[in-house]
């Protein structure tokens, strides 16, 4: 994100999903709706981790269209896109004559984010310098502007987002102690996709409409045979990561980019670990993850064999009914499988 992408909105962004796309129908999800709904209303500061992709600023925007602070703005900046030097001004503003070419006073984010929510995205990012003023806000809700001497005052709720531990950080002292106190009022992890295949159907049913209205296209809801084949990926690059293989999907108007995407991407990333689902037991992880691995296996070779399906089938030493039936049961089914498939 750059200076001219940081955005600011009153939180009513109509490309925000709902609810129920948002969380879902996981065990998983729903005890995290469970948590966060009655903390949103809480004028605490939240801090939101998990892997890159998964819908972090989703939940974020979502706890502010809960809040007391709903109809304020919703202002939010990726700490990690900005220069240090930089970033400071941006987020606290500054005199006239601050700096060179501080030609007029300027206020920053925070100010902008009044009576709303500031968003800080990437915050393990943030220089010692700024954190120690984003500390003075949280504690005592004010700040300065660089070169100012006037200590403004302003009600502005804070929301951090980060990627990695940020104990990591502390331990390398470069990222303070106190400073993960105050913004950890309350946390919440954002499970990656793979922890929840369940929810995959709906958030791809959701996200095909989305695209359809963006690009003017008609694409069709997937087959069962397709959603299972989803649902088996591992998905690295989690929520968005789908997204690019369904924006591929409804622009290219056929399943076979679905089957053509996955089946490159799972030449590139290896096997997932074992699921944990909190109620599978050991056979049931032991299971799923086999066949995955097995439908991995499968995948490469009939990609070596140019999707030849007797070719692959004498490769893997198994036979072509067999290779037919593992298909099928993989969901790379006829529909799936690219067009002239022998």
């Amino acid at each position: 994100m750059s200076l001219m992408e940081t955005t600011k909105s009153n939180g009513c962004d109509p490309a925000v999903p709902p609810d129920d796309i948002i969380f879902g129908h996981s065990e998983i999800m729903r005890a995290l709706q469970k948590v966060v709904e009655p903390m949103a209303g809480v004028q605490l500061p939240v801090l939101i981790y998990g892997e890159t992709g998964t819908g972090k600023e989703v939940l974020a925007n979502y706890i502010h269209r809960r809040s007391p602070r709903r109809n304020g703005p919703f202002v939010k900046i990726s700490c990690a896109a900005i220069p240090a030097s930089l970033l400071e001004a941006e987020l606290f503003g500054y005199e006239e004559g601050a700096f060179t070419g501080a030609h007029c006073t300027k206020p920053g984010l925070v100010e902008q984010a009044s009576a709303g929510t500031l968003l800080l995205d990437h915050v393990a990012e943030l220089d010692v310098t700024t954190q120690a003023k984003l500390l003075q806000l949280l504690q005592d809700g004010v700040f300065t502007r660089i070169g100012g001497q006037r200590e403004l005052k302003i009600a502005t709720r804070v929301i951090c987002i980060a990627s990695r531990d940020l104990r990591d950080g502390i331990a390398h002292g470069r990222f303070r102690l106190d400073l993960f106190h105050r913004i950890n009022g309350a946390s919440f992890r954002v499970p990656e996709l793979r922890e929840r295949p369940e929810d995959i159907p709906s958030i791809a049913g959701y996200l095909i409409g989305l695209f359809n209205e963006t690009f003017g296209t008609d694409a069709w809801p997937l087959s069962p045979a397709i959603c299972r084949r989803l649902q088996q990926y591992r998905w690295p690059g989690n929520v968005r990561e789908l997204e690019n293989v369904l924006r591929r999907y409804v622009v290219m108007g056929s399943p076979e980019a679905i089957a053509e995407d996955l089946a490159r991407r799972s030449l590139t990333f290896p096997p997932t670990e074992l699921p944990m689902h909190r109620s599978l037991p050991l056979k049931a992880r032991t299971q799923r993850l086999v066949r995955e691995v097995e439908t991995q296996a499968i995948l490469r070779v009939l990609h070596l064999n140019n999707w030849n399906r007797r070719k692959s089938a004498k490769m893997l030493k198994i036979s072509y009914r067999a290779l037919l039936y593992k298909i099928r049961r993989a969901g790379i089914g006829e529909y799936s499988l690219p067009k002239g498939a022998s």
